[in-house]
């Protein structure tokens, strides 16, 4: 069994807070994770799944007696599917405040669904569950992001071979898929996910008439990982109007499907009007949906570059959630073009640049980037980092070090 490195957060939020939601895609192992938690408790938790009918129908009928007859404690899957809990909930909790009241798991943001942000306000805690890590694939402690923030030796000098990376970023980190060896098997899974995606999570969230639009929109998104948004050109290659579009996407957010960097800048205010990078949860979705394997990634560096930075981002992102520097992740842009894929910034202020190239040789062109950041950030920056597909690990100046 892979053992899921945001285990002992959560395991931490249970002991001091009364609900604690485990959030994130369905089949990220969410459900696998909450029975562990739920039998470390010390006390009986049943496992509720509303994903069965006639338990979410008795849910949303008579959500009360439901959780009355749950008991004290207790285990609710897909509790999105059943907003209607939340206020009962809520109500339970203030009359006997207890730590480790209510596990849930949740396949869609319940954050943005009506009056329940209020609802659990102070009572809840969210724990995101994304795909599978590299390292925890691996069964290695994974520390890259922490090591940003201190010293060139904390990084690690192992490398990974070209053809093993385009196979890691193929695969991606779904728990099935990364079961599965055939390649067929993995695309007949990826199919049979989305479809149920469509038919069951998305109706359930939101009234929307287009639903044969959003693999559509998916396909183009694919497409576009690591560049930036454009809701204009996006609308119109997907034919789908402004006002409904911002909603389909906010929908995939919602779904954790697709997720948006925002732009960095030393002004707060300005970075709100700085256009966001767009990519996908996992970059075997990617793959998948603009159908390309290892050998086509081989292939076009072009076409491996985009991808490599969106299975480079989420790698980001997953270790960002367990961390202990739990830095804020952006991007950065200026108007003389120079730019920077992922700038890292930690509550302190501290700010690393990651830079993500799909070649073996670098120059000095590559480092312009940084070199830019680092001179806005001042004596905040605290490391440059290229990440890229050569043997070597060289260091360029005090604070910049490409890893191979």
């Amino acid at each position: 069994m892979i053992i899921r490195n945001l285990l002992s957060n959560c395991r931490a939020a249970l002991a001091d807070t009364p609900v604690v939601l485990l959030a994130g895609a369905r089949q990220t192992g969410k459900s696998t994770l909450a029975k562990e938690l739920a039998a470390g408790v010390g006390q009986a938790m049943p496992f509720l799944t509303l994903d069965d009918p006639a338990t979410l129908h008795a849910a949303k009928r008579a959500p009360d007696a439901f959780l009355e007859d749950a008991g004290a404690h207790c285990l609710i899957d897909e509790v999105q599917r059943a907003p209607e809990l939340f206020l009962p909930m809520k109500k339970r909790v203030d009359a006997e405040r207890q730590a480790g009241r209510y596990l849930l798991t949740g396949s869609a943001n319940v954050l943005n669904l009506p009056k329940i942000a209020d609802s659990l306000a102070g009572r809840m805690e969210v724990q995101v569950l994304w795909p599978f890590s590299q390292g925890e694939m691996e069964g290695t402690p994974e520390g890259f992001v922490d090591a940003c923030f201190g010293s060139r030796q904390a990084f690690s000098t192992d490398g990974v071979e070209w053809r093993d990376l385009l196979e890691r970023m193929e695969r991606g980190g779904y728990p099935e898929v990364v079961q599965r060896a055939n390649a067929d098997r993995r695309r007949a899974w990826w199919e049979s996910y989305l479809k149920t995606l469509l038919e069951r999570d998305v109706r359930d969230l939101a009234n929307i008439e287009g639903l044969h639009e959003l693999p559509r929109l998916l396909r183009i998104l694919a497409a576009r990982v690591g560049g930036l948004q454009n809701f204009a050109e996006v609308g119109r290659l997907a034919g789908i109007p402004a006002s409904s579009l911002k909603r389909y996407i906010a929908l995939l957010q919602g779904l954790y499907l697709h997720i948006e960097i925002l732009g960095w800048h030393r002004n707060l205010e300005k970075r709100l009007i700085k256009a966001p990078k767009t990519y996908l949860n996992d970059s075997g979705l990617a793959c998948h949906l603009r159908g390309v394997d290892t050998k086509a990634l081989a292939e076009d560096r072009n076409r491996a570059g985009a991808l490599m930075e969106n299975f480079v981002v989420m790698e980001l992102v997953k270790q960002i959630s367990w961390n202990r520097t739990r830095p804020t992740i952006h991007h950065f842009r200026d108007v003389a073009g120079n730019e920077v894929d992922f700038v890292l910034e930690a509550p302190d202020g501290r700010i690393a640049g990651i830079e993500v190239k799909c070649s073996s040789d670098l120059g000095a062109r590559d480092w312009r980037g940084l070199e830019t950041l680092a001179t806005l950030a001042g004596k905040d920056f605290t490391n440059g980092i290229i990440l890229y597909t050569g043997q070597h690990r060289i260091a360029f100046g005090e604070n910049s070090s490409p890893c191979p």
